[in-house]
């Protein structure tokens, strides 16, 4: 059986048992931060929470990276008490364990979880768009960006791939309820579709995360200019129920070949770029050649 690459964060010593549900090999981290820093050095194929109280349990359901980490890898929180965190299987989450479960039952939930997770990647790999914006999912775009690079394998040539991320779906739609937050992320798939070239790609991998295939660039500089255009196209208020509408907007940009040659490899690294970068109230961006973020020009919301 598969050994289990596992990320944790508060986890003291993990130990878990190699039989019946194989072995695991952990990667501790002190906070979400520093997982998040992890999940974009090397792929998981788990991460661990341990959520001890009311604010930590806060702290991950309003996660910036928390899209881009369930979009990785399974994740599993161990709770107080686990009903408390049903709003994160809605966002993505595989499983909620009581905070001192026993071993096995922690080894088991993990291993379940993970295979959970890779029957959903395969569903939705059956599907070549997004049901609620008509744009292709994340597994059409790898499938394409890798088709693009095996063609160019020879002859490499300069393209980027955007993440872009967007919040303030779930304040929309506590404000105007009903299909508002579903209707504001069609909004937004329109806007960013209308400001590229028709050879570009948008696609939809997460509730909150968008991505651009910017197929052809002249330089890497080209990602920059598109990367500008979209946050300030993105910073528009949308109109909505006769409301003007704010988004906050932060994007990551990788670059091939410069940052690599594998499709799920480049767009891991910008949507944790992406994850990373500061949107509450102004918008930035990443480029992941630059290891860090730089701040866009934005107005205030």
């Amino acid at each position: 059986m598969k050994l289990l690459r596992v990320i944790t964060v508060a986890v003291p010593s993990p130990q878990l048992p190699a039989e019946p549900w194989g072995g695991f090999e952990f990667q501790p981290c002190d906070d979400l931060d520093a997982a998040l820093a992890a999940l974009q050095q090397q792929p998981a194929d788990a991460l661990w929470v341990r959520v001890a109280d009311t604010a930590a349990l806060h702290e991950l359901q309003h996660w910036s990276a928390l899209s881009a980490a369930v979009g990785e890898c399974a994740l599993v929180a161990s709770l107080p008490q686990p009903a408390d965190g049903l709003a994160l299987v809605g966002r993505g989450a595989q499983d909620l364990l009581p905070l001192h479960a026993g071993a096995g039952d922690v080894a088991r939930a993990l291993r379940l979880a993970v295979e959970r997770k890779r029957i959903e990647r395969a569903a939705r790999g059956t599907f070549a768009t997004d049901v609620a914006t008509g744009l292709p999912n994340r597994e059409q775009l790898i499938e394409h960006v890798s088709h693009l690079l095996a063609l160019r394998e020879r002859e490499p040539a300069p393209m980027a791939l955007l993440a872009v991320r967007v919040e303030g779906f779930a304040t929309v739609q506590a404000r105007l309820g009903g299909e508002s937050a579903p209707v504001l992320r069609r909004k937004v798939a329109v806007r960013l579709r209308a400001g590229l070239r028709a050879s570009d790609v948008v696609a939809a991998i997460a509730p909150d995360t968008f991505a651009v295939l910017l197929a052809w660039i002249d330089a890497p500089g080209d990602a920059r200019k598109v990367a500008d255009k979209l946050l300030e196209t993105l910073q528009r208020p949308f109109s909505l129920q006769g409301e003007a509408v704010a988004v906050g907007v932060a994007l990551g940009v990788s670059l091939s070949p410069g940052d690599g040659r594998d499709a799920a490899e480049l767009l891991r690294r910008s949507v944790a770029l992406a994850a990373a970068a500061p949107a509450v109230g102004r918008a930035g961006y990443a480029n992941f050649s630059e290891r860090g973020a730089q701040p866009a020009a934005n107005d205030e919301e």
